[in-house]
Parts: C-alpha cells; sequence; structure tokens
C-alpha cells in the first residue's frame, strides 16, 4: 500500500476509453502509464497495435493525416490502406500479405494485408506489482479459407521503461498458409528531426530501388521536412549476438530514444522506410519475416515462408525508451534476451 495516493491511477494502470467523433468514433482504446515515465496507447479495434508512445511527456510515434480512422471505413483495394493508415507507434503488417499490393495465384492481396484493420478481443488485462500485462485475439478466418488465430501479449514493465511484445500465429485450417510478418514501427516528431541519430549496427544493406541506391551514403542521416520527397527503402541484415538483434534512434536536443530488440531467429530481415516530406514526415524501423516487395514477387523469388496446419509461428520484441545518449548505445551493441 501507497500512503502518498488515494488510487493506483493516480500515478500508473490500465484506463480504457471510447473515442467520440470523426472516422475513429466508437474505437476502443487502452491507455497505460507505468509511473516512470512511460504512457502508450493500444487501440484494440486496430490488432491491438500501439497508436501511441510517449516517454516523460515527448511524443515518439508518428500520426499520419488521416488520424484516428475506425475498421469501418478501411479500403483494401490497391493502395487504399493509406486512406486509414494512422501510423502510430506501431502498425502489424501481414498475415498473409506485407508490402506491394499483388496478385497471387489468384488471389488479390492489398497493400500490407489487412490484420491492421481487424478488431481484436481483449482477453487478459491484469496489473501486478511489477507491471502490466495485456493479451489480445485477432483472427483472420474465413469459411472456405485460411484460418490464421494471432494471440497477441504485451508485458508494460513497472521496472523500467520498457514493453515487451510476444506474438503467437496459428495456423487452425486444414492446409498450409503463408505467413508474412511486418511491424511498422514509424518514429515521428518530436523524436524525429534533422538531429536524431539513427543506428542499426548492421553487417550490409541494399537499397530497395535506384531512388533510394542514389541516397545509400545518406541512409542513416535524417533530414528537414522537404517538399516533394520520394520515399525511400533500405534491406538491412543487421547485426545479432545470440540470436537477438536491435536498431534504435536518440535525439540529443529532445533528450529521448528508442531502441527496437528483436528475436532474429523468426524476424530475420529488418527495412529502414525513410520519408522526410513536409507532413508526411516519419521514419520507419520495421523488423520481419520478410520484405515489403509484395507475396507474388516473394513466392517468385522462393522467399514466401508457410505455416503448416496446426503450427505455431512465434515472435518476440521489446521496445525500450529512455533519456541518457550512453544507455542508448549500450542497447544497441548489446540487445538482450527475450524470455
Amino acid at each position: 500500500m501507497n500512503g502518498y495516493i488515494g488510487h493506483e491511477h493516480q500515478i500508473r494502470g490500465v484506463e480504457r476509453y471510447i473515442l467520440q467523433d470523426g472516422k475513429g468514433e466508437g474505437m476502443h482504446i487502452l491507455q497505460v502509464r507505468n509511473g516512470k515515465g512511460l504512457e502508450m496507447h493500444i487501440s484494440a479495434d486496430r490488432c491491438a497495435d500501439i497508436s501511441r508512445m510517449m516517454l516523460h511527456g515527448v511524443n515518439l510515434g508518428y500520426f499520419s493525416p488521416c488520424g484516428y480512422v475506425s475498421p469501418a471505413y478501411y479500403d483494401k483495394e490497391g493502395i487504399g490502406f493509406l486512406r486509414s493508415f494512422t501510423a502510430g507507434f506501431m502498425t502489424t503488417c501481414g498475415l498473409t500479405a506485407v508490402g506491394t499490393p499483388c496478385v497471387d495465384e489468384g488471389e488479390t492481396l492489398p497493400l500490407h494485408g489487412t490484420i491492421g484493420n481487424t478488431p481484436a478481443v481483449i482477453t487478459v488485462c491484469e496489473e501486478t506489482e511489477d507491471g502490466v500485462r495485456i493479451k489480445a485475439v485477432v483472427r483472420d478466418a474465413a469459411l472456405f479459407d485460411r484460418k490464421l488465430v494471432l494471440t497477441r501479449e504485451y508485458f508494460i514493465s513497472y521496472e523500467d521503461n520498457s514493453v515487451t511484445l510476444h506474438d503467437t500465429v496459428r495456423n487452425e485450417g486444414d492446409v498450409p498458409s503463408p505467413i508474412m510478418l511486418l511491424y511498422h514501427c514509424n518514429m515521428g516528431y518530436p523524436l524525429l528531426d534533422e538531429n536524431m541519430v539513427l543506428a542499426i549496427p548492421n553487417n550490409g544493406v541494399t537499397p530497395r530501388d535506384e531512388e533510394a541506391g542514389r541516397y545509400l551514403d545518406t541512409a542513416l542521416c535524417m533530414e528537414k521536412p522537404q517538399p516533394g520527397y520520394r520515399e525511400r527503402c533500405y534491406y538491412y541484415d543487421v547485426k545479432e549476438t545470440d540470436g537477438m538483434a536491435a536498431a534504435g534512434v536518440y535525439n540529443p536536443n529532445a533528450r529521448v530514444g528508442a531502441v527496437i530488440s528483436y528475436d532474429r531467429t523468426t524476424l530475420d530481415r529488418f527495412v529502414e522506410w525513410k520519408m522526410m516530406g513536409q507532413t508526411d514526415y516519419v521514419l520507419g524501423l520495421e523488423p520481419g519475416n520478410c520484405t515489403p516487395d509484395g507475396r507474388e514477387e516473394l513466392r517468385r523469388r522462393g522467399e514466401l515462408k508457410f505455416l503448416a496446419p496446426g503450427a505455431v509461428y512465434e515472435t518476440r520484441l521489446r521496445f525500450t525508451l529512455c533519456s541518457d545518449e550512453q544507455a542508448f548505445r549500450r542497447m544497441i551493441q548489446t540487445p538482450a534476451r527475450l524470455s
């Protein structure tokens, strides 16, 4: 018992609220605070993704011009995804399609798949002395079609400013299914500006296209917002230690940073999405099990992964927020193992 407070929500805990207007009306949000400066919002209607992340009141993620958009407005035709792409701190892409819209073996696939616009069922929301545990289930299933179930678990620590994410995808169908996953983590102002340091320890980098290739030497350098900027994507062979890898950002002016640690045994690809446009000003750090070139292209290259009936695919990530630059650099060089 803490004699200084009347209720635990005075300093930390989980609170739920419902948005009341605009295209986000009716959306369910879980706000989590850990009492040490971390605040995050989980969007239950959007795959239980992380819509906001803050440290000591400083915003870390990017909110796109469309803002909060309910799945009711989702347009899966072509690049209609962008009209409901809130971005936020993390959007999940998949489960059977990531990246470029395409037609693969007769199936029309939208940009980045449909899971990020699928509502979750929150099954557990419990608080202990160590932190908050939130579990959710998201179904990507249909009659006469695939039957994938994503079980998502967050642990928000009360001991440090970290969030651990453990996802399990189970194939409950009777035929093998493509399995494509990419965690679209979006850094935004004031964390992101021309002074921000981007660290991706790596063994090599490949530009996605000719446009990105022309600027390969400045891939890790941030710029001021520019009109007419064309997005650039880079694919990294991220260094690993005992199967773990890390990448992150730190802004010395804002005195805030974030490190993404992840299990590279199941998330073997990493994408930097650099978009320095005016208002479209965002840096994507994206661990995944595929590149965003579209399922048809990955199948053609022999890189498409499959999940057998009854099998599970597990991924683990940790987001650690910090105010100290030296701590940031230590975490980048020695990523912690995730149990």
